[in-house]
């Protein structure tokens, strides 16, 4: 039976969700029927209990003790938790070359995620397709985006051009915005916005390697 009401979780667990979909997804397409929370831990390199807790914070049915959860109702539990069993459409605007890969790649629709066509100011760009999906003006998002009744927009642009790209995409009624652009988004109340900044993750990477490399050299 199907939870009638939204479920609330946390942040982190939501962070979770993807990997716990993927790692579900790969027992299944293995023959696996039931799998459990420990399993999927020593897959993740997460602590158990969290992961037991996790599930029982979406699933429907509590796991059985010393056998598991059954890994389909469970893949359908975070589906639904997720959103990913009713895809999304989004619009995306920026069709540089962030743009066109994002535009090629066909694993989004796996997470509830169809991008349904383009927008630049590049008049050089307008009027043509990428893998499929129309690269529109940007005098059409408007309209686009009310017509299709589309609330997700993905910023590709320079970050010069975002503030003015986010200020489009609201007024469209976009309510959740993936920004790839790095720089900080000022948006209206009730507008989520993801940040995809790549600087920040190779600053950690870099932070990593920088204290392994320097703990090596002093060992050695």
């Amino acid at each position: 039976m199907e939870k009638n009401t939204p479920v609330s979780i946390s942040r982190q667990a939501l962070q979770r969700m993807p990997y716990y979909l993927q790692a579900l997804r790969a027992a299944r397409d293995a023959g696996a029927e039931i799998i459990s929370a420990p399993t999927v831990a020593a897959q993740l390199g997460l602590n158990e209990v969290q992961v037991r807790k996790d599930f029982a914070s979406v699933s429907d049915t509590a796991g059985k003790p010393k056998t598991g959860f059954q890994t389909s109702e469970l893949i359908a539990a975070i589906e639904r938790t997720l959103g990913y069993d009713n895809t999304n459409d989004a619009v995306l605007v920026g069709a540089g070359s962030l743009g066109r890969a994002l535009l090629s790649y066909r694993g989004f629709e796996a997470y509830g995620l169809s991008i349904v066509a383009a927008f630049d100011v590049d008049p050089n760009l307008t009027g043509g397709e990428i893998s499929g999906k129309q690269v529109l003006p940007m005098s059409k998002l408007n309209t686009v985006c009310h017509n299709m009744n589309i609330h997700i927009g993905i910023i590709t642009v320079p970050a010069s051009q975002a503030q003015g790209v986010c200020d489009a995409l609201v007024a469209s009624g976009i309510l959740g915005i993936w920004n790839f652009a790095p720089v900080h988004l000022n948006t209206p109340e009730g507008i989520l916005v993801q940040n995809e900044n790549m600087a920040t993750s190779l600053a950690v990477l870099s932070k990593h390697l920088s204290e392994r490399l320097g703990s090596k050299l002093i060992d050695e």
